[in-house]
């Protein structure tokens, strides 16, 4: 029974990895939309993320799903105590999702910018409380005896969570400017090549500040293995950036999408084996071993996945293998 719990425990991790990745530089190319300079620029950044960006979301619904059924009471307690994240975050995925959708439809500049601005601010506030979410995991929450969070919305906008939320922010921001770098051509490459440069910088900054306050404050038990990957995802920040300057655009994305799974690892390590930490009182955590499903839903859950991930995986692969081309700058 452990070793299904444990099986299960790094299943979701490879989900919530997998996420982070794909659906990160959709997110990060929503932010650099904003800075995007002329309209035919913003078109290419949507026409760069079209064929994807359904498909990685499905990686997020997929996770929603699996802690659902395999740690019903860990699904409760964050679906419901942080309701209002959580409906913030899908708002965002909703403006995100309609604005691709529907910004050609009208050709008026008032509907455009309209779209313009709902596809940014989908893709940041995700980004933000993506980052705020794993900040209050860490830290931990306040539970009751039955595990229901007792603090308030505020109480999770601590300076701590909205460090994690602005790593979160700059980690997709990085990651979007190399996809458009390695996705695009001409003058707005150079930009994009300009924003990770500088964005670079940024996030080892809040990257470092973010490994130190938590390895400080709350790391619990097994302190070597979370503080060893993420300092792994800070060496692998330098790769990143020295990938970037020999004009290696695909290694430095790959690279990036290696940091970003470093991250998640070493979040996952320090939080394991709990997966909501009670900061009031440590025996009211829900761990992985108190809170999961019975053997029999584990093991069925199993061989599904083990039947559908590998699917999963290769229609990833196909569809980006299929549209790997750079993408055109439309003329106007």
């Amino acid at each position: 029974m452990e070793a299904l719990q444990v099986a299960w425990f790094l299943i979701l991790g490879i989900l919530v990895v997998g996420y982070s990745i794909l659906d990160g530089f959709d997110l990060g190319v929503g932010f650099w939309h904003l800075f995007a300079k002329k309209k035919n620029e913003r078109s290419a950044f949507i026409h760069s993320i079209e064929p994807f960006w359904d498909g990685n979301e499905v990686w997020l619904l997929t996770a929603g799903g699996a802690l659902f059924a395999a740690f019903p009471p860990v699904y409760a307690t964050v679906f419901s105590g942080l309701y209002l994240a959580m409906m913030l975050v899908l708002l965002g995925l909703i403006f995100r999702a309609v604005a691709i959708e529907y910004r050609n439809k009208v050709d008026s500049p008032a509907w455009i910018r309209a779209w313009d601005f709902a596809f940014s601010l989908g893709s940041i506030l995700p980004s933000i409380l993506y980052g705020v979410a794993i900040g209050n995991l860490l830290r931990g929450l306040e539970l009751n005896a039955i595990g229901d969070y007792t603090g308030g919305f505020f109480a999770l906008l601590n300076p701590f969570a909205l460090l994690c939320g602005l790593v979160g922010l700059a980690m997709f921001a990085l990651h979007g400017a190399l996809y458009l770098s390695m996705r695009l051509d001409g003058d707005i490459a150079a930009d994009a090549r300009r924003w990770a440069a500088k964005t670079w910088w940024i996030l080892l900054v809040l990257l470092v500040a973010a490994v130190g306050w938590g390895g400080a404050a709350y790391l619990r038990e097994m302190k070597a293995v979370p503080l060893g990957l993420a300092g792994l995802a800070v060496a692998e920040l330098f790769v990143t950036r020295l990938f970037f300057a020999k004009g290696k655009k695909t290694k430095a994305f790959l690279s990036s999408s290696f940091g970003i799974a470093l991250v998640m690892l070493a979040v996952a390590a320090a939080l394991f084996p709990n997966m909501v930490p009670a900061s009031n009182d440590p025996n009211l955590s829900l761990t992985v071993f108190n809170s999961s499903s019975s053997q029999l839903t584990l093991t069925a859950m199993l061989v599904i996945a083990l039947i559908g991930m590998p699917l999963v995986l290769g229609y990833t692969w196909f569809i980006h293998h299929i549209f790997k081309d750079k993408v055109a700058v439309p003329e106007k």
